[in-house]
Formats: C-alpha cells, structure tokens, sequence
C-alpha cells in the first residue's frame, strides 16, 4: 500500500467516470468510440492498467504502445492535450487532491510515454 493509501475503489470510481467524459467529449469522443467495441471490457482493462500503475498488483498484461500504435493518427498533441484535461477535471472530481495529483503525475508520464512511442513507430515506418 502507498503512502495516500490510494485503493482498488479509487480506481474502480475513477475509470468508468473518466472514460463516460471521454466517450461525451467532442473532440476524443468520436475516437475512443470509433476504436473501442466493448467498452465494459475495456474498462475492465483499464482498470487493471491504473491498478498495475498506481498500486503495482500486476493485474494488466498487455501492451499499450501497441493497442495505441494502430490509432497513431489520432494520436496528436492536441488530443494527448484534452486528454489530460479531462484526466486533471475527472481526478480533482473524483478523489481528493493529494490522491489526484499522483494519478495526474502519472498519466502525463504515460502520455509522454506514448507520445515518444508513437513517434518512433512513425519515424521507423519512414526510414
């Protein structure tokens, strides 16, 4: 357990609420509802996601450079940008500010993450 004892209902109420903004969204909406086709499993894996992420339980097993490679179109800037907008509202809304500021510093490390990533794949796909 950490130190603000974020726990798995942390992460069980912040998800589902995070992506039903998402999904609302007019600029990421139309992607994220576009690319996913079943999105009770989907969070399901998100949750596993945050849960690997802010508590380290190892639940998520894939590989979210690849699942967001095949999107690398919408993949921009602008739309990492929104993202974490909404990501910083949805947090402060739904956790209190010391629990909401570790899951925003995390989500712009990942952002970064795959911004890099998918830069790279670009850049390799050129070569």
């Amino acid at each position: 357990m950490n130190d603000l004892s974020i726990t798995e209902g942390d992460i069980d109420r912040l998800v589902p609420e995070f992506y039903a903004r998402v999904r609302k969204d007019e600029v990421l909406g139309p992607i994220f509802n576009g690319a996913i086709e079943d999105w009770p499993d989907h969070l399901e894996r998100l949750k596993a996601f945050w849960s690997s992420i802010m508590l380290t339980s190892g639940r998520y097993k894939g590989q979210p450079l690849i699942a967001h490679v095949k999107h690398k179109a919408h993949m921009t800037p602008e739309n990492f940008a929104r993202w974490l907008e909404l990501w910083r509202q949805t947090t402060g809304d739904i956790l209190g500010p010391d629990k909401a500021e570790l899951f925003r510093q995390k989500a712009a490390r990942i952002a970064e993450s795959l911004t890099m990533g998918v830069q790279f794949y670009r850049e390799r796909q050129r070569a």
